[in-house]
């Protein structure tokens, strides 16, 4: 193989570029991060604004992720929200469902796949509604968390189900499982795609129809926790 050159800096490639020295007193700012009304520039997908997204829900504002700190350009953020508990509920609550689509094996890793299929649900939902996509995910969220489940009690061969309260951690696990389960059961040997799946998913619970697997399932649940109690 011939060896390849290494460009060399010829004297004069920059003579014609403007370089500005700092004056003698003046603090040169280097890395400048975002502060402040700065975050407020922040959109998802360089489209949506999360700054005005309202978690109506006052047990589920801790653990729905969406603005100030939280807020990303992309669902995306590759941080290690699994090391510790109750750490993957500062998770973007877009990332978190970016997550649960990485399902069923043949899927798992596909991190940039899932963020498409949002990206696209997001500007359907947005079509369809004409509102902030992000809000209506939120509300979604909101509508198909169960608040109530049963569990097994007793031991020795004699085993009834008890109901008991979900915490609210534990709601927005559910309800993002639910929805993306949901979704994919829609989209399988279907020629709609899955983010037009996904979007009808999370505007049905949105709007808490019937229509939505995720509310059909809930309304399961806590049927049968409330005979249990």
């Amino acid at each position: 193989m011939a060896d390849i050159e290494e460009p060399v800096a010829v004297e004069g490639d920059f003579e014609d570029q403007d370089f500005e020295e700092p004056e003698e007193g003046e603090d040169v700012v280097v890395n400048e991060e975002y502060t402040g009304d700065d975050m407020k520039d922040i959109k998802l997908f360089a489209k949506w604004d999360l700054s005005d997204i309202e978690i109506r829900d006052i047990s589920l504002q801790d653990y729905i992720a969406c603005k100030g700190d939280h807020a990303t350009f992309l669902p995306h953020t590759a941080g290690r929200y699994q090391l510790k508990r109750f750490r993957k509920a500062s998770c973007p609550i877009v990332e978190r469902l970016v997550c649960c689509l990485m399902r069923n094996g043949r899927n798992s890793g596909k991190k940039l796949m899932a963020c498409r299929i949002v990206q696209h649900s997001l500007e359907i939902i947005h079509l369809q509604t004409d509102s902030n996509p992000v809000q209506i995910l939120v509300d979604a969220v909101i509508n198909s968390g169960p608040r109530e489940d049963s569990t097994r009690v007793g031991g020795a061969g004699v085993v009834r189900r008890q109901a008991v309260d979900m915490s609210p951690f534990r709601r927005v696990n559910y309800a993002l499982y639910l929805l993306a389960t949901g979704a994919r059961e829609a989209s399988f040997r279907n020629l709609k795609t899955m983010a037009e799946c996904l979007a009808e998913e999370l505007i049905n619970a949105a709007r808490g129809s019937s229509n939505s697997y995720a509310i059909k399932k809930k309304d399961e649940i806590e049927r049968v926790s409330k005979s249990n109690r």
